[in-house]
Formats: structure tokens, sequence, C-alpha cells
């Protein structure tokens, strides 16, 4: 129902005050402008803060502020809404929009009872119940506001929105009474609002029937004013009102009872009538409970008739059941004659093969069929069950006994017939790589029957596994001599001597360097590149064609094309059992080819020791892509062959430490040592070979070569005091020079260089202190006594030392530096005379003079402080006369 039709317009009596005059109402408007809302009423209140229940108290942050209270309504087609806008002042005066609640949503009108002028009431929302913030309260100017906006809001709420809200503290018919005696004319906005608004006049009994509509309807009314209109007495009188009400009502009684006496004829006929009726009713009880009995006793009769309808037909089924379960167990019993014939007594060849699969697969499923899970233990109990499991089981174990026959019997045909044909194997002249192929596809054939067996039997399949790796042993063995005796007679490489660092031997360290020995790695490389893929995929055919249920995730090779016949064996590594005898197993398969391996290995190092870090480095590698389980035995292998080749190098490294050990026995070593740059030689072949991971070996055999070199040198050096300083010096130097470009790119050798470089100038050091010494020995040997005492006494009392006079000091300057320059040439020439190494003269020289200048200085210094009135040759000027020779 539109609000417009049905909303009322008042005029009050209290005309002059401004709460709802035009122009607050046009200000409101102007603040909503744009919102497609009309105001209906607007009111200006005064607002504060309370909780239900509870008055709020004005304080600091809690004063009463000026609002004007708003009804605004929104028409559409079907509905009408209808708001409760509060607005506020703003700074300049004018009134702006603060909040908005809608009118469904109110729920509670109460009158805030701590407020004895009663003005203040507070709205409660049921959307904003829940809500932390305490509920507004509006104090109006005066109850006949109040009165006003309530009367609005609760006509607006029954008439547009169909419910009112719950009213407390107010008395709702003295605001009736209110309305009443302060309305003076209604109109009533009536019509289409698309066609704008028009009025017409309306009665006061009117505006009384809409202000008090929800307290009683108008008919009611009008009866309760006749009753008290025809009773109109003091309010004394209600007693005698009461008595009057009873007596009334028990003349009424008196006479309905005096009309009953006087028609006492019709009692009769119907005391009579109700007589006759009793009879009939007690005959129809009898003749009921007669009935009642047969009833009865046939209900019993029918009952018992369904009982035994119900168990004949409950027998029925189970017989029916039990026909059908015994059908089914007889086909679980029944042997097919085909099959029987197959399993006990078939044959094996090629053509014949998917019927013995058949067979083992029928045969499988009769087992399972029989097994507890998949059969009723009941029926497990039976005689002919188990009469017939026995058979089935008789059946398997003939089965298996004749197919483990067999495939034993075919292993060992098959290698045989390679062996017996020279054509699989390597002959002179022409290397052959061996070929399983043709062994596979044939053995492919029977991939199937084995799995078969497998499940029939676990334990049948450990005699064919060792079959199997016996025969196949024979075969791999067989090929891989073959092939290493050919590789090594069609290899062609001079032969190196072993003899590197011995500095007796006159080996042509240039013409070992020169030589090419490459042939020999290729040859090794070619070994394992033939041999390592084909001992892998035999190790992955082996464990697929056996049924190991290991995990094969690497050989990218395998063509085993065997597939597991039961989806949950796909998942890999389920038995570690199966791992360790997949183990044992490869073991047999392919132990003794590393013999073979080994020659190869121990003829490339008779040839070319040096060959041991690359073939080293060719093995690692191999090692690194070796990842599949099945393979495992294939990486013991290659980490046997690893070892064995380190053991080699290590023996040449051992014979090579001894060598240069030898050197210690030899006579007088003078000038640089033999193995110094035949090392030099050795380290750049050495870097020459290395080849991935062969680095640490290398290292490992310069760590242990240079160590030796360098004790060595300090035995030979010691045997000789006099000349050992600059044994040291021109060893150190030469070990510097030759290994100085490999120091550069070698960690191992940079470490030892700046080794040798400090013993170097340690040994300069003490060699140029002696040739010092030797010419001027006095005049620095006068020094160091005065170094001495000075620790002990004071500098003015050290020349009244004996011996350290002014007169001692004049002797030793006049006996050391008279023909100083004399000296120094005899200095330079013993430096010549005991160097053997002349490119190492200038610098020692350099060292030399520079050492001379320092000690000369410090004995000027000293001079200069201990007797300062004596004259000695200046350090300039003997700075000069070194420079000048």
């Amino acid at each position: 129902m539109c609000v417009c039709a049905c909303l009322c317009v008042f005029e009050w009596r209290m005309a002059k005050s401004s709460a709802d005059d035009e122009e607050l109402r046009r200000a409101c408007e102007a603040a909503i402008e744009g919102t497609k809302q009309k105001i209906v009423m607007s009111i200006r209140v005064a607002k504060s803060c309370g909780i239900w229940g509870k008055s709020g108290k004005l304080g600091r942050g809690n004063m009463a502020k000026p609002r004007v209270l708003g009804i605004s309504t929104k028409a559409k087609v079907k509905r009408t809404k209808a708001f409760l806008r509060v607005f506020k002042y703003s700074n300049g005066g004018v009134l702006e929009h603060a909040k908005l609640y809608k009118l469904k949503h109110l729920s509670k009108v109460e009158l805030v009872t701590n407020d004895p002028s009663g003005c203040t009431f507070m709205l409660g929302f049921d959307n904003l119940r829940n809500q932390s913030v305490a509920p507004p309260q509006w104090t109006m100017r005066n109850l006949d506001d109040r009165n006003r906006f309530l009367l609005c809001i609760l006509n607006i709420c029954k008439d547009v929105l169909g419910h009112l809200p719950k009213v407390v503290g107010i008395d709702v018919v003295e605001m009736a009474l209110w309305a009443k005696e302060n309305t003076q004319a209604v109109t009533k906005r009536q019509g289409d609002p698309e066609d704008g608004p028009y009025y017409t006049e309306v009665t006061e009994g009117d505006m009384k029937v809409t202000v008090e509509r929800e307290l009683v309807s108008q008919a009611e009314e009008e009866d309760m004013e006749a009753l008290l209109g025809t009773y109109v007495m003091g309010i004394g009188e209600a007693e005698a009102f009461s008595e009057r009400l009873k007596r009334e009502l028990q003349a009424l009684e008196a006479a309905n009872v005096h009309a009953i006496l006087e028609n006492e004829p019709l009692i009769q006929e119907v005391l009579q009538g109700l007589e006759s009726a009793t009879n009939c009713v007690e005959d129809m009880d009898e003749w009921l409970c007669i009935f009642n009995v047969k009833l009865r006793h046939m209900r019993e009769d029918i009952e018992s008739i369904e009982t035994r309808n119900n168990k004949l037909e409950m027998q029925s089924v189970n017989n029916k059941s039990l026909i059908e379960e015994l059908d089914k167990l007889l086909e679980r019993l029944h042997i097919p004659s085909e099959y029987a014939s197959c399993l006990a007594g078939g044959s094996f060849d090629e053509t014949r093969m998917h019927e013995n699969i058949d067979a083992c697969e029928w045969l499988a499923d009769a087992l399972r069929s029989l097994e507890v899970p998949n059969l009723d233990r009941t029926y497990a109990k039976m005689r002919s069950v188990r009469e017939k499991r026995a058979e089935l089981d008789k059946l398997k174990t003939t089965f298996v006994k004749r197919a483990s026959e067999f495939m034993r019997n075919y292993f060992a045909s098959l290698v045989d017939f390679m062996i017996s044909d020279k054509n699989y194997f390597s002959q002179r002249g022409q290397l052959k790589r061996p070929d399983h192929a043709d062994l596979r596809y044939k053995c492919r054939t029977y991939a199937r029957l084995l799995q078969h067996m497998k499940s029939l039997d676990k334990n049948c399949l450990g005699p064919l596994r060792k079959a199997y790796c016996g025969s196949l042993n024979l075969l791999l063995r067989r090929e891989a001599r073959e092939f290493a005796n050919e590789l090594r007679a069609s290899t062609k490489a001079p032969k190196i001597p072993t003899v590197w660092l011995d500095g007796s031997a006159a080996s042509n360290q240039s013409a070992n360097s020169a030589v090419d020995t490459s042939t020999v790695s290729e040859a090794y490389s070619k070994m394992l590149t033939v041999f390592i893929p084909l001992l892998v995929d035999e190790s992955s055919f082996f464990a697929n064609f056996m049924c190991f249920e290991v995990p094969l995730g690497g050989s990218s090779n395998d063509d085993s094309g065997i597939t597991d016949i039961d989806d949950n064996d796909k998942a890999a590594g389920k038995k570690t059992a199966d791992l360790e005898a997949l183990n044992v197993s490869l073991c047999d398969l392919l132990d003794g080819i590393q013999e073979d391996f080994y020659a190869v290995v121990d003829w490339a190092c008779k040839i070319d020791p040096l060959r041991c870090i690359s073939m080293h480095g060719i093995t690692e590698r191999y090692i690194s892509g070796q990842k599949a389980d099945a393979a495992g035995f294939v990486r013991i292998l290659l980490d046997d062959i690893e070892n064995r080749i380190s053991n080699q190098f290590s023996r040449f490294v051992d014979e090579a430490c001894h060598q240069i050990e030898r050197n210690e026995r030899n006579v007088r070593q003078v000038g640089v040592l033999s193995y110094i740059p035949r090392f030099a030689t050795l380290a750049t072949r050495m870097e020459q070979y290395i080849q991935g991971q062969s680095r640490d070996l290398v290292d490992q055999a310069y760590t242990k070569f240079v160590t030796i070199m360098f004790v060595t040198l300090d035995k030979i050096a010691q045997a000789d005091t006099k000349y050992a300083d600059v044994l040291l010096l021109e060893n150190y130097a030469a070990f510097q020079n030759s290994l100085y470009e490999l120091a550069n790119v070698v960690a191992t050798l940079a470490k030892f260089y700046h080794q040798a470089s400090e013993s170097y100038e340690q040994a300069c050091t003490r060699f140029i202190s002696t040739i010092i010494y030797y010419q001027f020995e006095r005049l620095f040997q006068f020094a160091r006594r005065i170094e001495d005492l000075m620790c002990t006494i004071t500098p003015e009392e050290i020349p009244f030392q004996l011996g350290l006079s002014k007169v001692d000091l004049r002797k030793v300057v006049k006996s050391s530096l008279s023909g100083v320059d004399k000296s120094i040439t005899t200095m330079y020439k013993k430096l010549q005379k005991n160097l053997t190494s002349e490119e190492l003269l200038p610098s020692l020289w350099d060292k030399c003079k520079k050492e001379f200048l320092d000690k000369y200085d410090s004995f000027a210094q000293l001079v200069a402080k201990i007797y300062p009135g004596e004259n000695i040759p200046d350090v300039s000027q003997m700075r000069d006369l070194l420079a000048s020779m």
C-alpha cells in the first residue's frame, strides 16, 4: 500500500512551535537532494548516549548535541520504503545528513524512566542490537513533540511496513486520548502517486479510528459504550451492580427449569426412546462379542497358515540359493581336461607356449578361488574342497618341476650353442662386439612362463636363477677373455721406461715425454665401452627375466620387454630380501670377468705407468653413470678396477720415490740434482693425462714426490755442510724455475712452489752472511760485541771496556776498510766460485751488496752513538763504491 494513500499530515494546535515548520522540512529535503525520497516529518531533538534500561549521564565527552530527526519515504511500484534520518548542523549552521536507519528494522521504542519530563526515549533496531556502540537517546522539547513523532512512526510501521515495534514505558491509551484531543482536522491524501496528490476532508471519528486502530475495533467500541450507557452509576455502586447481575442470572436459570417441567409428556417419550435404544445396544453388544470370538479364531488360523507358508517359501528360497552355490562350487572344483593334460605332460615348445600360459593362469585362478578370502570358511572345510585343493597342488608341483627342468636344459643348450660357434667371439685381427640380442629374444619367449611359475611356487626360481647365472657366466667370461686378448694384440704402443727420477740412470727424458701412448688409454676405454653397457643390460635383463621385485630406474638400454602380470607388482623395491638375492645372483652371473679387466689394466701400466691417470678418470666417469640397483655388481666391478688402477699408480709412485732416495747414496752432489728438472717433465706429462676426477690421484702423487724430493735434498746438503747452502739455493731455484708455469694452474704445486721459495730465501741469507763474514769478520765481530754489552751497561761505559776502546776501534777500521774495494772484489769472486749456476750470480750479488750495506749501516750508527768523535767511511761512500763495482 503506497504511503501517499494512507499517511496523514496533521495540523496541530501548537502551530507557533518551529519543530515541524516548512522551513525545517525544506532544509532537510535539501540535505538529501538526489535520493528520490520525501520528508514526511522533521523535528528538532537533543542527542545523548546511553544503554538499554539506563539513562545517559551528562559529562565531558557525553554532552547533549542538537540534531534534527526526519522521517522520509521512497515510493516504488509495489511497496514503499520508510527511513529515519539524522541531520546535524555543520560549522556554517547548514543541515547535513549524518545517519540513516531503516524503519523496517525498528523493533523497540523505550521511554527513559530517569527523565522526569518523559521527553527522552530510545529507538532499538534489530540489526544494531549486537553492536558494541551505545544506542543514542533522543530528548524532545516537550511531550507534544514526543507524542507527535512517535504516533507518526507507529502509523507508518502499521500501515506501510505491516508491523508494530514493541513500546516500553509509554501508555498507548494516553497517547490515543492525546491524539483525539489535539486533532483539529485531518486530510487524507489519495490517488495514484503518479497523478499527483489531492486532498479530501475526513471527520474527527475517522481520525479516532486511525489513531486507536491498534487498540479495539470500532464495533467493539460501540458495544462497550452501549453496555456502559445502560448502567450509568458511580464508582461506589460497583457491589450493587454485581448483585444485580447475579439476580438476573438466577432468574434466567429458574425460567429455563420451569419451561422444562411444563413439557413432561415430551420427556416421557424421550425416556422410552432411550430405553429401547439401550436394549438394542445391549443386543448389539452380545452379537459383537460372539463375532469377536469367531474372528479371533479365524485370525489365529490365518496366522498359522501364513507362518507355514512363510516357512515353506523360505525353505524354497534357501534350497534354490543352495543349489546355485553348489553349482558355483562345482564350477570351481571342475578341472578342464585340456588344462589338466597341458599341466601334467604338455610340451614346452615355443609354438605351445600360449597353451601353457593359459593353463598357468587357470591354475593360479583356481588355487586363489579355493583360498579362504575368496571362499567361505564353511566351504573350505568340506572334504570335496580339500580333496580338490590337494589335487590342484599336486598338479601345480608336477608342472613346476617339469618347467624348471626344461628351463635349466634350455639355458645350457643356448649357451653351449653360442660357445661352440667361434663367430660369436673376437678372432685374430678382428674385434667382435658381443651381441646377445638373439639370446634375449629366445629367453623372452619364456618370460611369462617364469612369472607364472613364481606365482605358483616362489621357491622354484632359486635353482633356475643359479642355472642361468652359471651358463651365462661361461659365455661372458669367454667373450671378455677373447676380446681383451685381441685388444692387446692389436694395440701398438712403444713401452716407456719406468725410470723417471733416478739420477744414476741415463734415461732420455725428452724422448719419453715425446712418445705417444694414447692408444693404451683408447684400448682400455674401448674395453669399458663395449662391456660395461653389456653387463648393465645383462644385469637389468636378468632382474626382469627372473622376476626380482627391485627398482630398475637407471638403465636406458633395458630391452627386456617384460611386464608384470599383476599391477600390484609394479611398485619398485617392495622387498629388501629380493634385492639381497639379486646381488647374490649377480655375483654368480658376473664373477670372474674382472680378471680380464685387470689384465688390460696391468698391460697398460707396463707400457706407460702414467696412463693410469687417464684410465682412472675414464673409470670414474663410468662409475658416476651407474645408478640402477640392478647393476649394483657392475658398480662394484668398476670400483675394483679403479682400486687396481690406483694400486698400480701407487706402485709406480713408490718406485719413483725410491729412485729419488737413491740419489742420497751417490758421490758428492754438486749443482742442481738430476731429479729436479726430471720431476718438472714428469709433472707436465701427468697433467696431460688428467681426465675427469683423477685430479686427487695426481695431487696425492705430487705431494709424495715433492716431499721425498725436499727431504732427500736436505739429507744430501747435510752431508757437506760447507756447501750445503749453495746446494739448497741452487736446487730450490731450479725447482721454482722449472715449475713456474704449472704452479700457476695447479694448486698443489703452487703450495710446494711457495715452500721452495721460502727455503731458497733462507739458504740465500745464510750463504751471503757466510761470504760477508769471511771478508769483514773483525769489523762486524766488533759491532756484535758492542751490541751485546749494550744490554748490560750504558753506552758511555763501553769505550772503557777491554778491547773496545777508541784505539781498538781505529785498529779494526783500518785493518778492515783499508783497501775495501779489494775486499769487495774478493767477496764477489768467492761468490762466483761457489756457484755452479751462472744465472743465479747477478741476483745473489745484489742480495750480497744489500746485506753488506745494511750491516755496515748498523755499524756506523753504533760508532756514532758510542764513539761520537771518531770518523769512519760514510755509508753513502760505501754505497757508491758498491754501485761502481
